[in-house]
């Protein structure tokens, strides 16, 4: 019984033959026609297949698009490798496909080896698609860093700053230290010291925050704004206000604290209520009044000549 991968090319052979076409140009004229025939109908076939059940997966999976753009082109490059090897095969090129084989194996154990950061860094992005930590457009804290995710790919993620830097971070960075989402849960609260003066009065100061923070249209009620006294430092009473916002983003949380902390200064002022700053009072004396001072001191205990 003669191979699937001789069969094939020898019967378009045979086939161009009859067509007229000499013999020493039919076999590999036939081994091209099977090639790229073969090529063309796996990859389109296996396309067909593999697109829509990679999506159903995916979409069981509740992956972002960012995360279903990199897994759908890995898809299609399996497939592609796939056809390429089918149509080696029934080109009849099996011998060739063992030799790629053994060099393929050797090769991929060097750049392994040549590439560790790379590897690590593309399993990184792997477990950030599946563990979800942060999303495109959601503001991540990570070491002394911050800033707003604008695309995440399988090697590295890009984060645009709030100075307008773009940032091209390796995905282990992110995955090696702790990454702080601030936007992750559809509320955020925000904390924030207000110091009084040890004079002061306590519960008009308490009463005037937690009144602003209930009127401000950006602040919720549910949770209540709440106060505590968290602080007896050198020069002020620390009154701790702790406020909530919904949909947080990072211009919300600037804006929502500016204007809440400037309304409150103003209400202090209107109300006298002072908001301290650190004193220090200096005394002491020269070197040369300390030399003096001793000098007097030694003479006076030094014996009288008689």
């Amino acid at each position: 019984m003669v191979p699937l991968q001789a069969s094939a090319p020898d019967a378009v052979a045979s086939f161009l033959e009859q067509l007229g076409v000499p013999g020493s140009l039919a076999a590999p004229i036939a081994v091209a026609v099977v090639f790229v025939a073969v090529l063309v109908v796996v990859y389109f076939l296996g396309r067909s297949l593999a697109r829509p059940l990679t999506n159903r997966t995916l979409e069981r999976r509740g992956l972002g698009e960012h995360a279903k753009r990199p897994i759908r082109r890995l898809v299609g490059v399996l497939v592609g490798f796939v056809a390429v090897s089918v149509a080696f095969g029934l080109a009849g090129f099996g011998n060739f496909l063992q030799s790629l084989a053994t060099v393929a194996a050797a090769a991929t154990l060097a750049i392994g080896l040549a590439m560790q950061d790379v590897i690590k860094n593309f399993v990184a992005g792997v477990f950030i698609y599946t563990d979800k930590p942060f999303r495109i457009g959601d503001w991540i804290e990570w070491g002394d860093r911050q800033g707003i995710v604008e695309d995440i790919s399988l090697r590295v993620s890009r984060v645009r700053t709030f100075d307008n830097e773009l940032l091209t971070v390796p995905n282990s960075q992110l995955t090696d230290e702790v990454i702080k989402n601030p936007v992750a849960k559809d509320k955020l609260r925000l904390k924030f010291v207000f110091g009084i003066d040890y004079d002061d009065d306590i519960d008009e100061a308490t009463d005037i925050i937690v009144k602003e923070a209930r009127s401000h249209p950006e602040i919720l009620n549910d949770p209540e704004p709440t106060v505590r006294l968290t602080e007896l430092a050198d020069s002020y009473v620390g009154l701790q206000s702790r406020i909530w916002i919904d949909q947080p983003s990072r211009a919300d949380w600037v804006r929502t604290r500016g204007g809440f902390i400037t309304n409150v200064k103003q209400r202090f002022d209107d109300a006298g209520i002072s908001i301290p700053f650190p004193q220090r009072a200096l005394s002491g004396r020269s070197a040369a009044a300390d030399a003096v001072q001793t000098k007097e001191i030694i003479e006076s205990e030094a014996p009288a000549d008689d």
